[in-house]
């Protein structure tokens, strides 16, 4: 943990930075270090998982504030950084006068023994939070993915009742069921009756003599199991998948938690997302965007063939209609969008710069009506 870099310094951000800088700076990152673009580069490899480390820890606003206050050790699984909360709130971390006189005589004052919670009531289970990587094209068309999830369900052994099989939960007998204990006290304030929580079954008014060996009389036990889930096509970076029902289990009765599953998406080599429309640049050659060419542009459904027009400039953009993503909540696709970039050419031979030259010579204002225009406006300054 002590090599580690700083988060914020791999993404070369700083630690004020908003939502949208650090995920901008992830996705340049991402993309410059990216596998495809970088085959066989360890080093790349390396920087690629590093960047997508530090995303996944600043991108989460819980993981980011341990990570503030702890560093490292803050979201590190195996280092608790946390300690005790320390008191709450209210006076003196007592919420009021009647938790003071429970301090002071070991239980409620006055009826307040009434407004604890039933310990015995159903309750809903936690919801379990994993995260999924995806790849772009994934996530635009849709995939099934095996997951791994860990979460608590009811013991097979004993039902969820904690007690061992063959045995049962017995009653209390120092609260006789009702998981509150009555005791009579003399004080400066007169003889006070105090109520409060049964120490021996922990106000539950029942306890189990024989524990479940396979749950330790908890009546619940962690499983990990790996499951299948159908990721919808159009689901974008950051949202939350929600699966009902598949979270923890839930007590005394309660209803099972959920799962929710928070999806990263890995950025593309070549396209962009926004919303549901991708862009993306391809690059023509200098003689194309002159003279016009049909070109192979790639789309999430495989290379199609576009043809650009004569005198194409750099920068031109054309659309192509229903070749974006798929709308996760509506029918119909989203568009791309195609920038033209024009590569001037490299490493001419003698021959080919006479060539250039020639057509140079060739040339005039007529076809250059930008330079023209440029030009004819500065004489205008003057």
């Amino acid at each position: 943990m002590a090599d580690k870099r700083d988060y914020y310094e791999v993404l070369g951000v700083d630690k004020n930075a908003d939502e949208a800088t650090i995920k901008k700076a992830y996705r340049q990152l991402a993309k410059k270090y990216h596998p495809d673009l970088n085959p066989g580069d360890k080093t790349a490899e390396a920087k690629f998982k590093e960047v997508n480390e530090a995303y996944e820890v600043l991108s989460d606003s819980e993981k980011k504030a341990r990570y503030d206050q702890f560093g490292h050790a803050g979201v590190d699984p195996n280092f608790n950084a946390g300690g005790g909360s320390g008191f709450g709130g209210g006076f003196g971390g007592f919420d009021d006068l009647g938790d003071i006189f429970s301090s002071i005589f070991g239980g409620g004052f006055g009826g307040s023994g009434t407004r604890r919670s039933n310990p015995n009531a159903p309750r809903r289970g936690a919801d379990t939070v994993i995260s999924l990587t995806l790849s772009f094209e994934e996530a635009a068309k849709g995939c099934t993915k095996e997951i791994n999830v860990s979460h608590v369900e009811t013991c097979p052994d004993c039902n969820g009742s904690g007690a061992k099989p063959g045995t049962s939960v017995k009653t209390c007998g120092e609260c006789g069921g009702t998981g509150q204990v009555t005791s009579t006290q003399r004080t400066p304030f007169g003889v006070m009756q105090t109520q409060h929580q049964c120490s021996r079954c922990g106000g539950k008014g029942k306890f189990v003599e024989t524990p479940c060996p396979k749950c330790g009389g908890r009546g619940r036990i962690r499983v990990t199991k790996q499951q299948s889930v159908n990721v919808p096509a159009g689901i974008d970076d950051q949202q939350v998948l929600n699966v009902r029902g598949q979270g923890d289990a839930g007590i005394n009765g309660g209803p099972a938690g959920d799962l929710r599953i928070e999806v990263n998406v890995r950025p593309h080599p070549i396209f962009e997302r926004d919303g549901f429309d991708v862009y993306c640049e391809v690059p023509v050659t200098f003689v194309q965007a002159a003279l016009g060419a049909e070109i192979s542009v790639p789309t999430l459904d495989g290379n199609v063939k576009f043809k650009i027009h004569e005198g194409t400039q750099p920068g031109d953009e054309f659309k192509l209609s229903g070749k974006g993503i798929k709308r996760i909540q509506g029918s119909g696709r989203g568009d791309q969008f195609v920038k033209i970039t024009v590569e001037i050419p490299k490493n001419l031979s003698n021959a080919q710069k006479d060539a250039l030259r020639s057509f140079e010579s060739m040339t005039n204002d007529q076809n250059y009506k930008k330079r023209k225009s440029f030009f004819d406006k500065i004489k205008d300054m003057f």
